[in-house]
């Protein structure tokens, strides 16, 4: 892949970071890398929190384009995208559409499936769902998480049917939308996709090694213990196929700039399995996209001009006649 080496004028731009979803937290360590990286290559970056500010103040920051560092809800389920469609700031990422779907889980799941794409089962839980079918149908351990969170949190591995309660009730903390999912034992990936030129491209695959087993919140995105090999080690035949996938299940979502999808291979067959998508993933020193970049030749500073660059909108402003 080659490294950005043209410096472009990008006008004044804006990283939205921080925002108001439970990943604020790590949105603002991303933000800051990002914009510290923008202003290291010279463009005229400024920092937005949209979780202090009033994000209709916007307009009024005369901003060329923005780069979105948010994580999670407001930022990164088309929301913003909306509302910067309506303002006609471009914007990296996926557009307002692509963004909705990919934060939903469910919605994903069934694209996916209607694409025939692997990923694991579910079931949509309901207050007065009747845990034992849902266990019949899944199998134990399964997970219940919220369907429109992300970083882990809310999510429970269930073991046993008297967990299953508490397990609802905490993604219910999170969404009033929860599914169970079955539970696949085996190689946790991630796959990056970034687009150059229009086209997508898959970057190298990462496996993840979380102590115990246990990729959580801390584990994710603080810990010095998890273990992230980029190699991943797998067969190239193995990450090729791998890769098609990942690249079928971005398409599928309409996604455009980047995405990080992450995978399942399963132990007993080989067999890997797509579970979600991040449509504005994280940027951080813990982070995977910068990771599987660096892997592919692409600096930190490199791959955020690459993705400024991309910055657009959903719909081409007509021209007065």
């Amino acid at each position: 892949m080659d490294k950005v080496t043209k410096k472009d004028s990008f006008g004044k731009v804006g990283v939205l970071y921080g925002g108001k979803s439970a990943e604020r937290e790590v949105s603002l360590i991303s933000g800051r890398a990002v914009c510290d990286a923008l202003k290291n290559r010279g463009v005229d970056a400024h920092l937005f929190d949209t979780g202090m500010n009033d994000p209709a103040c916007l307009q009024g920051e005369n901003f060329d384009r923005v780069f979105i560092a948010l994580h999670g809800r407001y930022g990164e389920d088309g929301c913003m995208q909306g509302m910067l469609e309506e303002m006609r700031i471009p914007y990296t990422g996926s557009g307002v559409l692509a963004s909705a779907m990919a934060m939903d889980k469910i919605m994903t799941k069934r694209l996916w499936q209607a694409e025939g794409l692997p990923t694991p089962r579910y079931v949509e839980l309901k207050a007065d769902s009747d845990f034992s079918e849902v266990i019949d149908r899944l199998g134990l351990p399964l997970i219940v998480k919220p369907a429109h969170e992300g970083s882990t949190l809310g999510l429970t591995k269930v073991k046993q049917i008297e967990q299953m309660a508490d397990a609802y009730a905490l993604a219910s903390k999170y969404d009033r939308s929860v599914l169970a999912e079955e539970f696949i034992d085996g190689m946790e990936l991630t796959c990056a996709i970034l687009e150059q030129d229009g086209k997508p491209q898959a970057l190298p695959l990462i496996r993840i090694v979380a102590p115990d087993s246990n990729y959580d919140y801390h584990n994710k995105y603080f810990s010095d213990e998890t273990q992230y090999l980029c190699p991943c080690g797998l067969d190239e035949a193995m990450e090729t196929r791998i890769q098609r996938y990942a690249l079928q299940g971005y398409e599928a979502l309409g996604c455009r700039g980047w995405g990080r999808i992450d995978v399942i291979l399963r132990t007993s067959d080989n067999e890997p399995f797509l579970l979600e998508l991040n449509s504005s993933p994280g940027m951080t020193g813990h982070s995977l996209v910068p990771l599987a970049a660096r892997q592919a030749g692409l600096s930190y500073e490199d791959l955020c001009l690459t993705l400024l660059r991309s910055a657009t909108l959903d719909h081409i402003k007509h021209k007065e006649s």
